[in-house]
């Protein structure tokens, strides 16, 4: 037990200083490596308006290895299956359990595949609708109305769905936004430059919360 609570120890003071995030590699075939330039733009912006020093270059990290402890910030993002293994889930339910985040952005389709495999890491839990007045929506940029609308596929609303670990937010699934897309290259979807803000806005907002909570 001395053991463990010394793992989790660890892990808390290396989450309190690391500054860094990483994209997520999965199994199951799906597109992990989706939207190659989103991430680095949203590097910049943070590092430009809200005073973060994230490695410009974000890692790729496998969901069974345990690298995932060195960062306080997972990406996830996709189209289509996902698969945990056992060793997967395991290591991915210790990463949020000890403090990490993870921010699941569907970049559509991805929803059927993620809800069944988020029961092999929290198999007690169910994704919630987080609530209008939750920090992540005024950490840094005000969003009144929650989640912003980034892409339309099949005319539902924007989602924030969370997973809870002791009352705090540790799992993210943004669902019908693509917040992704809207950070990427702006020749890659020709989204006019209020619609690139809002996602850029919204993901600082996530990468904040999670870099302080």
């Amino acid at each position: 037990m001395k053991q463990v609570f010394s793992i989790f120890f660890f892990l808390f003071s290396f989450f309190s200083f690391s500054q860094n995030l990483a994209v997520l590699k999965y199994k199951g075939g799906g597109d992990w490596y989706g939207n190659p330039t989103a991430l680095p733009n949203l590097i910049a912006f943070c590092n430009k308006n809200i005073n973060t020093k994230i490695n410009p270059k974000p890692e790729t990290v496998e969901t069974g290895s345990t690298d995932i402890f060195q960062y306080p910030l997972l990406h996830m993002t996709g189209h289509g299956n996902v698969f945990f293994s056992e060793t997967d889930a395991e290591n991915l339910r210790n990463y949020l359990m000890s403090g990490g985040f993870l921010h699941i952005d569907d970049n559509y389709g991805m929803k059927p595949y993620i809800t069944k495999e988020l029961k092999k890491v929290f198999p007690e839990k169910e994704l919630i609708e987080l609530p209008l007045n939750h920090p992540i929506f005024s950490s840094v940029f005000e969003f009144p109305d929650g989640l912003p609308k980034i892409h339309e596929h099949d005319g539902k609303r924007p989602q924030a769905l969370g997973i809870f670990v002791e009352n705090r937010l540790a799992l993210l699934f943004t669902y019908e936004s693509d917040l992704g897309d809207g950070w990427e290259d702006p020749e890659v979807h020709n989204d006019p430059a209020e619609v690139r803000e809002k996602a850029l806005k919204m993901g600082a907002n996530i990468v904040k919360f999670a870099f302080e909570n």
